[in-house]
This record gives structure tokens, C-alpha cells and sequence, in this order.
């Protein structure tokens, strides 16, 4: 409201100038003006893409009655667009980043699934987790792809005691790699990390590519009785 109040303002501010500037010819057209910046401002917060003639298009369809799909279809297409269009873009984009990232660094490896990793230390390759009830204890770092720091076990002088099936899949992959007292970095495709769902707890929003700088500080067999 208090946008709209301000744009009413620059609105009468621009009417009243005698040079230049905006000329509008009677109130209600200075009043629709204002709603059009308003609309527009957070239509380019949306997305800046957007063709700005098809949407001035379906807004004056709207106030003819001759749009050309119903809300329910607009709803349906939407979030089509939402789910799965600009998923296939973010994936194209993660995809190019860890793939140029293998290229140019060749300590770092990708596998089959698109973990992206690098081994700092091996570790004790007789003391491996491979199974998922398998104790990892591990000390950790994990930032986002912009390298903002989303928990660091380090910081709090502390230890992850996990089971290996309770890591994301993309851990689960490199602690299968490096064993007791090994150290690796591994980059985190988002859909073996938290996908589109994200994790609102830690701060990691949907479609996150993650960063792992992982030390293993012990493996605990699993052991049946």
C-alpha cells in the first residue's frame, strides 16, 4: 500500500511537470498508470523475461471477455511451467557447472550419477562404509554453490555420528569411496542431495546444489546379532 500511495505521488509529481516527463490527460489515466508501474514492478520481480505485449494482451482480452483460456487452464499451465519447465533449465545449468568444474580441475572426478568429487586422503580403504546400516563418524563443512555456509561441524568442535543410510544419496556415494581418516570435497547434484523440496531447517532451498568438504574420523561396521 505504501508503494502504491509513493507511485501516486511520482505519478502527479511527473502530471505537473511542464517539461518533459510523463503526460497523462485526466486522473482515472493517472491512476491506471500507477497500478500499470505497481503491476509491472512486481511482474519483473517474478520473472524479467516475461513478453510484456502478451501479458498487456491478456489483461485487455480479460476486460473484452474474449480471453483465450479459462483460469482453470491458466492454473494447469502454470504450474506446469513452475514444476517441470524451469526444473529442466536449473537441471541444464547444474549439469554445465559440474561438468565444466570436472573439466577444468582434474583432481576432481564424476561418476555415473553426477556426484562430483575430489579425494584429499584415501583413508583406510579396509575400514570402507559400503552398507547402509554401517556407522560413519565424520566431521564436516557444507556450503551452498554461491559458497555461503549452511553448518559447519568444525565451528562447534563437534562429530556427525550417522548411519550411512540416513546421508544424503550423494554421500552415501563418496563415503563408499574414502575410508577412516580419508578427507574428500564432493560437489552434490540437488536431486541426491535435498531436491525440489529443499530443507526449510537448514536453510537450503529446492533445486540446491551443495558443496561437502567431509572428514572421516571412523567407521563402525554394522553388526548383526
Amino acid at each position: 500500500m505504501k508503494r502504491i500511495l509513493l507511485l501516486i505521488m511520482m505519478a502527479a509529481a511527473f502530471s505537473s511537470c511542464r517539461k518533459g516527463g510523463v503526460r497523462l490527460a485526466a486522473e482515472p489515466d493517472s491512476l491506471s498508470y500507477v497500478i500499470g508501474l505497481n503491476v509491472g514492478m512486481n511482474l519483473m520481480k517474478m520473472d524479467s523475461t516475461l513478453n510484456v505485449e502478451a501479458v498487456c494482451t491478456a489483461i485487455r482480452d480479460v476486460y473484452a471477455g474474449t480471453q483465450k483460456m479459462t483460469l482453470e487452464d491458466a492454473k494447469v499451465y502454470y504450474l506446469r511451467q513452475m514444476n517441470y519447465a524451469k526444473y529442466e533449465k536449473f537441471k541444464l545449468y547444474e549439469e554445465r557447472f559440474l561438468e565444466d568444474l570436472a573439466n577444468s580441475d582434474r583432481s576432481y572426478v564424476r561418476n555415473k550419477s553426477g556426484v562430483t568429487y575430489s579425494v584429499e586422503v584415501l583413508g583406510d580403504q579396509e575400514t570402507l562404509a559400503t552398507r547402509i546400516r554401517d556407522t560413519v563418524v565424520m566431521r564436516y563443512r557444507l556450503t551452498r554453490q554461491d559458497g555461503s555456509l549452511v553448518y559447519s561441524s568444525y565451528d562447534k568442535a563437534d562429530t556427525l555420528r550417522s548411519a550411512l543410510g540416513d546421508l544424503v544419496v550423494g554421500l552415501q556415494e563418496v563415503m563408499k569411496i574414502v575410508g577412516q581418516g580419508g578427507r574428500v570435497h564432493a560437489w552434490i547434484p540437488s536431486e541426491l542431495a535435498y531436491g525440489s523440496g529443499g530443507n526449510e531447517e537448514l536453510g537450503i532451498a529446492p533445486n540446491s546444489t551443495l558443496f561437502y568438504e567431509v572428514e572421516v574420523v571412523d567407521v563402525v561396521p554394522y553388526q548383526r546379532r
